[in-house]
């Protein structure tokens, strides 16, 4: 269950896509307000300031993706091999869903101005190191998986190879001759690609030759 009422992930909501079109500093309460539907005086009740609706809404996001995976670990209907897939897909959906969060982070890591920030990025990817340590942890253990395997390396893949091609997916369906699709037909298209390529890559790392 989150911690947020309707009313404030609709606040963050608006706030999250204007962070990402105009920057922090480049949007103020008032824009927020406006593009929530609120007034100012709703933003400051919930919040406070700007700079704690974005730290909320940086708590808000990081808490649910952790939740997420924190359950698909300890799902033990799943084998760790069929866990990995499920991760994948799930970090190309949650990237691809929430572009504009993609952004304010990337844009947040580059300026590291919001300590906060800063500290709760750095918090979220240990909580998700630890996560992804165990399950593959648990295909170790089973004999499935290889017994090294570099898990930073192996996320910086993941996500790395998701975010480049959010940031030029304009250049890659130009490339790929895809400009007769649909914007809706070419997001399917990029998850099925992301999804058939990352798999790909992750058991050739993780698993012993058949």
């Amino acid at each position: 269950m989150s911690a947020y009422n309707e009313k404030q992930v609709q606040i963050m909501e608006a706030a999250e896509k204007l962070f990402a079109d105009k920057g922090f500093e480049g949007t103020s309460v008032r824009d927020i307000a406006e593009d929530a539907g609120v007034n100012q005086a709703m933003i400051s009740y919930y919040f406070g300031s700007k700079e704690k609706l974005m730290e909320a809404m940086f708590t808000y996001r990081g808490t649910s993706s952790l939740l997420q995976l924190e359950e698909m670990v300890q799902d033990k209907t799943l084998t760790p091999i069929q866990k990995v897939e499920k991760l994948i897909d799930r970090y190309i959906e949650k990237l691809l869903t929430n572009q504009c969060f993609h952004r304010v982070v990337v844009r947040e890591q580059m300026v590291n101005n919001n300590g906060f920030i800063s500290d709760k990025l750095q918090e979220i990817k240990r909580l998700n190191q630890a996560l992804i340590k165990e399950l593959i942890a648990q295909g170790q253990r089973n004999g499935d998986f290889k017994k090294h395997v570099d898990i930073p390396l192996l996320m910086i893949t993941l996500v790395g190879t998701v975010s480049h091609l959010i940031t030029t997916q304009h250049f890659y369906r130009e490339i790929n001759n895809l400009q007769s699709l649909t914007e809706e037909e070419f997001q399917k298209h990029i998850r099925k690609k992301l999804s058939h390529h990352l798999k790909a890559i992750f058991k050739a790392t993780l698993m012993y030759e058949q």
